[in-house]
């Protein structure tokens, strides 16, 4: 019960940290407000906030959630008999359907993503993160077939998947700072899902298909 306690305590303490610091950062910008700041306002130490965030950049994209591993751990967790694509293009609409935090479809999210767009080690970081993605993706697909050594395939479909991916995120940031209500975008990317699938390739769609 005591380790249960001190878990819930360190999460409590985790989401103050970054609620102050989204808070400050959309009131004045990403890059006017010092770790101190956010810290007082958080009412813990430096040290402390520091033992939660590493870098001022996690505060508002944490690596548990912001995860370079994403797409490659959705792409493992497939089901038998569906493709790498198939698995990530599932793996959206169910978020979208569901609204689900992680790509951003909640109430209120609109200031963060404009904040997030006018911040340049904001936007490095989140390109940086798509390269990353695309990486690991391209080491599971090529591991997963076979392929060999200069085979570009891997890295091509990896590519393509990262693109859509990438648009999926880009257009909910649009759509949220234009004043759209979730729900809207969430049936406007569903359908934009399904032309992604209809235009994609056979090969991407076949590709890497994860056997019985």
């Amino acid at each position: 019960m005591s380790e249960g306690l001190r878990e819930r305590k360190k999460r409590q303490t985790r989401r103050r940290i970054s609620e102050a610091a989204l808070g400050l950062f959309v009131a004045r910008g990403f890059d006017h407000v010092t770790i101190a700041e956010v810290a007082a306002a958080a009412e813990v130490s430096v040290k402390t906030l520091y033992n939660y965030f590493e870098a001022k950049e996690d505060l508002v994209l944490p690596p548990d959630e912001a995860s370079p591993q994403r797409l490659a751990d959705i792409t493992r967790a497939r089901r038998p008999g569906e493709s790498a694509a198939g698995a990530v293009l599932g793996h959206l609409r169910h978020e979208l359907r569901h609204r689900d935090r992680k790509v951003g479809l909640t109430a209120g999210f609109g200031p963060v993503f404009e904040m997030m767009r006018a911040a340049p080690t904001l936007t490095a970081r989140l390109e940086d993160l798509g390269r990353q993605m695309t990486d690991a993706l391209t080491a599971v697909l090529a591991e997963e077939t076979g392929a060999a050594a200069g085979d570009q395939t891997p890295r091509v479909v990896a590519g393509q998947i990262g693109w859509f991916h990438s648009l999926v995120y880009g257009e909910i940031g649009r759509r949220l700072v234009a004043g759209e209500d979730p729900a809207t975008i969430s049936g406007a990317l569903l359908e934009l899902l399904d032309v992604v699938e209809e235009t994609l390739s056979e090969r991407t769609l076949g590709y890497a298909t994860r056997e019985e």
